[in-house]
């Protein structure tokens, strides 16, 4: 078991099908051309692989603000299904949180679907995460 930075295209196109099972709605250019925006912005894609599969991945990045301090967002996290309950998440999660630590950050934050009642149960049980806040969206394309 290894967790790796994505990085190359090659890579971050290998990671689509996971990222997929996620974010439903997009295809795998799409994915593509956001990301072409997001790297430049901070955003880094780990991942956590056992036996050459995929088994989870993380998209982070590096913020600041008033509420948080100096923090690590959590944009994405996904074990794939197959894997899930085998402590994959767990793992880069801790990983993600190590990171912040190394870069001297105050907070680890995330924010998750409301649908998701199991990833809420694994934040606050199993990863000691406070329910801190909701997040709230407005919706001006209709793509999301």
């Amino acid at each position: 078991m290894q967790i790796i930075r994505y990085e190359s295209e090659e890579q971050l196109r290998r990671a689509f099908g996971v990222m997929h099972e996620l974010r439903t709605h997009l295809d795998e250019d799409g994915y593509m051309e956001l990301l072409a925006e997001m790297i430049p912005q901070g955003y880094e894609l780990y991942g956590i692989e056992d036996e050459g599969e995929i088994k989870a991945l993380a998209g982070i990045a590096e913020r600041t603000n008033f509420y948080y301090g100096r923090y690590i967002w959590v944009f994405d996290l996904i074990t794939t299904e197959s894997a899930r309950s085998q402590g994959y998440g767990e793992k880069l999660l801790g990983h993600i949180e190590d990171i912040g630590r190394e870069r001297d950050c105050d907070v680890v934050a995330l924010s998750s679907g409301v649908q998701r009642v199991d990833a809420h149960r694994f934040y606050e049980d199993k990863m000691a995460y406070d329910r801190f806040s909701y997040t709230f969206r407005k919706n001006l394309s209709g793509r999301f």
